[in-house]
C-alpha cells in the first residue's frame, strides 16, 4: 500500500472518488466496533500519493481516532471503539512513531509437535478434499509426517508443509488413476519418491567434539539451529621468541559477531591468566577461528560464551563435556548477558541430542514459559558469570 487515499478516502471532486477502506469496513459490518485486521503492515510503501504511515498514525492513535476525518465524508467519525490488529514479519521497517502507538506481541514459530497436530487435523483433510483422494486410498504414517516436518519443512509456519502434503496427494492421485496401486501408504522409506531428497539431512557436525570445538545455539529464520565454533592453531607454538599471538576469523560473520569474537578473545586470555597463569597459549599462539557453514551469513552477539569456551578448550588441549550447548553474550568483564530466541534454541538443542544447555541467568523467565514437552530430559544451567560456564564444561578442572 502506497496511497494515503486507501485509508483516508478520495475527495469528492475526483472522478471515481470513494471512501477509505476503514469507512468501507464500517459500512460492510454495519457496526461501530468491528475488529479490523491489517496484514503485513511492515510492507508499506511511500509513493507520490503520500505516506500511508502518517495516515495510520492518526488512525491507530487512541488520542486522535475519536475524530477521524475521511476525505470523502468530510465529517469526523469516531473510531475509538474499533479494535485494530496489525501483523508484520519484521518490526525494523515500521516507522518508530507508528510502532510507539502499538502493543507488540511476539509470536514464535510452531514446534515439530504442533506442526504434526496441525497437519493431521487440518492440512491432510484439506488436501484430501482438494485432490479427491480420501483417507481410505492414501495413508501418511506418523513417522513419515515427522520426517517431512524435520527434514523438509523447517520454516516457522506451515505453508511449505501444506505444499508438500498437497504434492503427496497429487502424486498419489496420479498413481491411483494410472492403476499403479489401489491403496497407497506413505512411509519413511518411500517418502522421497513423493517429495524428493531431504533438504536437511544433518544437524550435528561432530558426534564427539575435539579440543577447540564447542556447540553454540543460534536463531535463524527457519527457527533454531546449532552453531559450531571451530578453533585451531595456524602454526607451531613458539614460546621462546615471545611473539604476540593473533586471531584470524572466517565464516561470513557480520560486524556485531566480529566484535563479539574480539571481546571473547580478550576475555579468554584474561580468564586463562586467572585459572592457569603458566599457560601462554593464547598470548603467543596464532589461532584461526571458523564458524561453519561458510556460505551462510551470521551475525549477533549471542555466541560470546561459546567462542570463549572454544578458545579455552584449544589452549588447554582438552575437549569440553560432551552433549553440551550454550548461548549468551559475554561482556569484557566476563558477565553473561541475555539473548533472544530461547524457545527456538532449546528446540534445536533437543533435536540434535543435547542433554545439557547453558543459558544466561536473565533468560530464566523465557525458559520457564516453555511447555513441558520441550524441556523434558534437559539439564539446564543459568549463569551470570563466565566462571560458572567454565565449571560446568570443564568439571574436572574447575
Amino acid at each position: 500500500m502506497s496511497d494515503v487515499a486507501e485509508i483516508k478516502g478520495h475527495r469528492r471532486t475526483y472522478i471515481g472518488a470513494m471512501p477509505g477502506k476503514i469507512i468501507q469496513s464500517l459500512k460492510k459490518t454495519k457496526t461501530e466496533n468491528p475488529l479490523i485486521l491489517m496484514d503485513e503492515v511492515d510492507k508499506m510503501g511511500r509513493g507520490w500519493q503520500g505516506d500511508p504511515s502518517s495516515a495510520l498514525l492518526e488512525l491507530l492513535d487512541p488520542e486522535q481516532n475519536s475524530n477521524f476525518l475521511d476525505h470523502y465524508l468530510d465529517v469526523p467519525v469516531d473510531l475509538s471503539k474499533v479494535l485494530f490488529i496489525t501483523t508484520a514479519n519484521v518490526t525494523d521497517t515500521i516507522p518508530e512513531p507508528l510502532r510507539d502507538r502499538m502493543e507488540m506481541i511476539d509470536i514464535s514459530g510452531y514446534v515439530a509437535e504442533e506442526k504434526l497436530a496441525i497437519a493431521e487435523k487440518y492440512l491432510v483433510p484439506q488436501a484430501q478434499n482438494l485432490s479427491g483422494v480420501g483417507a481410505e486410498k492414501l495413508v501418511i504414517s506418523a513417522d513419515a509426517m515427522t520426517i517431512l516436518i524435520k527434514q523438509y519443512c523447517r520454516e516457522s509456519g506451515v505453508r511449505h508443509l501444506q505444499k508438500q502434503i498437497e504434492k503427496i496427494h497429487r502424486k498419489a492421485a496420479y498413481k491411483l488413476v494410472e492403476g499403479e496401486s489401489s491403496k497407497i501408504t506413505v512411509s519413511p522409506e518411500n517418502l522421497p519418491d513423493f517429495v524428493g531428497k531431504a533438504l536437511f539431512t544433518h544437524d550435528r557436525l561432530y558426534d564427539m567434539m575435539p579440543p577447540g570445538v564447542v556447540m553454540g545455539l543460534a536463531w535463524t529464520s527457519m527457527g533454531g539451529s546449532t552453531l559450531f565454533i571451530e578453533t585451531t592453531l595456524k602454526r607451531p607454538l613458539d614460546l621462546e621468541t615471545k611473539e604476540s599471538g593473533s586471531l584470524e576469523i572466517t565464516g561470513h560473520l557480520g560486524d556485531v559477531m566480529k566484535e563479539s569474537t574480539q571481546i571473547a578473545y580478550t576475555v579468554s586470555k584474561s580468564f586463562l591468566m586467572e585459572v592457569d597463569a603458566s599457560n601462554q597459549f593464547l598470548h603467543h599462539g596464532h589461532i584461526h577461528l571458523h564458524v561453519p557453514e561458510g556460505a551462510t551469513p551470521k551475525d549477533g552477539p549471542s555466541a560470546g560464551c561459546t567462542i570463549v569456551t572454544a578458545l579455552l578448550s584449544l589452549a588447554k588441549g582438552m575437549p569440553i563435556r560432551q552433549n553440551v550447548a550454550m548461548t549468551g553474550e559475554v561482556s569484557l568483564t566476563g558477565k553473561v548477558l541475555p539473548v533472544g530466541g530461547i524457545k527456538e534454541k532449546t528446540i534445536a538443542a533437543k533435536r540434535v541430542g543435547v542433554n545439557c544447555i547453558i543459558l544466561p541467568s536473565e533468560n530464566r523467565k523465557d525458559y520457564s514459559d516453555l511447555p513441558a514437552f520441550i524441556t523434558d530430559g534437559l539439564e539446564v544451567h543459568f549463569v551470570e558469570k563466565y566462571r560458572e560456564v567454565y565449571d560446568i564444561v570443564f568439571p574436572n578442572n574447575s
